[in-house]
């Protein structure tokens, strides 16, 4: 472990890391190759003179690092990315829709025009005559449940 104590190592890692970067992008790996001229300084100063100081400081420098590079990123390069619903039901409640085929009295299907096409349509048993407006309730496998809107 005595070559872990030698300043010619860290400069080989750091290179190594540095040219890794050119292949893998993304800054970590020149991250750690700037950790390792880090120790490479400690080296030479000979502050770190144990294989276990330098390898601790290594992984230290390199941790500070990275999470320097994070914030760095969150705060100059974040998108303005946002996350919809995923869930269209969620979504589809309340929605108005044009009824073009009668719905109902009971259980009786009819058809309403909701997203530029035409679904099957359920009321909660009243009747709700063609032409009317209604307000989608939720979907129930590939029909929609509605109520007549006042």
């Amino acid at each position: 472990m005595d070559f872990l104590l030698l300043l010619e190592t860290w400069l080989i890692i750091a290179v190594i890391f540095s040219l890794a970067e050119i292949f893998v992008p993304g800054g970590i790996l020149l991250n750690l190759g700037i950790a390792s001229i880090i120790v490479a300084v400690g080296v030479h100063q000979q502050y770190l003179d144990t294989w276990v100081l330098t390898l601790t400081t290594w992984f230290i420098s390199a941790s500070i690092l990275l999470f320097i590079a994070y914030l760095i990123t969150e705060r100059f390069l974040s998108s303005d990315q946002r996350i919809d619903n995923v869930y269209e039901e969620v979504d589809i409640y309340g929605k108005d829709v044009l009824v073009t085929e009668k719905i109902g009295p009971g259980n009786q299907t009819g058809r309403v025009e909701f997203q530029g096409t035409t679904w099957t349509a359920l009321s909660d048993g009243s009747e709700i005559p063609a032409g009317n407006h209604a307000s989608i309730v939720c979907k129930e496998n590939i029909s929609l449940l509605v109520e007549k809107t006042v």
